[in-house]
């Protein structure tokens, strides 16, 4: 799987402040969230709406939050204490308790796989067992998709492990992940699916294809 862009850094980081409005909005949808793109936009601007659920501005702020977050600490080193506050900033007063691993059982809608309460040996297992790949977009593509599994907390499993992925993506200059709203269903299924017989291919194949944006860059000749 080879990486589908080579942005620098400062390009990169400049599409993802373009679109981050966007971003968040696909996040929020996946999360079954019924808001629309203008809607999302007048609460990351902090704008009074009428007829919105608290609950549903209160998950954009913190998604909003989150990204601001990574874009702000994009050279801090990816470890579990930087995913935990990745976690705080998502799950921020929506969650049993936000920003600590999970110490409980949880059950996941749509499969029966039970997540086994995660331990902070278990997560650094989970980041070695990504180290054989070549490219920074399959390694974490199948963090990502590995942290969702591994659901290590309460709440807000697949927008902390998109945003890891996004973390690293966006340092290295590899593009941003983000599920376009019409393959959400889509998404969802080969997720499911993954969960239950722990084959991640086709859901690590779909990421690939569809959920990457970037942008085409021309370079000057030096001749």
């Amino acid at each position: 799987m080879k990486d589908k862009y080579n942005l620098s850094k400062k390009e990169n980081v400049f599409l993802a402040k373009r679109n981050i409005v966007d971003y968040i909005w696909k996040s929020a949808k996946l999360e079954g969230i019924n808001i629309t793109l203008p809607e999302t936009q007048a609460i990351f601007d902090k704008l009074k709406l009428q007829n919105v659920d608290i609950s549903d501005v209160n998950t954009v702020l913190n998604l909003k939050h989150a990204w601001q977050f990574i874009l702000k600490n994009l050279d801090d080193e990816l470890n579990l204490d930087y995913i935990c506050k990745i976690n705080y900033e998502v799950s921020k007063d929506e969650s049993l308790d936000w920003g600590v691993l999970r110490y409980g059982k949880v059950g996941i809608s749509g499969t029966d796989y039970i997540p086994p309460i995660p331990t902070e040996q278990s997560f650094y297992e989970i980041i070695d067992s990504v180290s054989r790949y070549e490219t920074i977009t399959e390694k974490f593509i199948t963090l990502m998709l590995k942290l969702m599994k591994a659901q290590l907390f309460w709440d807000g499993n697949k927008r902390t492990s998109m945003l890891v992925a996004n973390k690293i993506m966006i340092s290295n200059g590899k593009g941003v992940i983000s599920i376009p709203n019409e393959h959400i269903t889509e998404f969802n299924t080969l997720l499911n699916h993954y969960y239950s017989v722990d084959e991640i291919d086709p859901v690590k194949s779909f990421i690939y294809e569809k959920a990457i944006s970037g942008m085409t860059i021309e370079r000057k000749s030096n001749l």
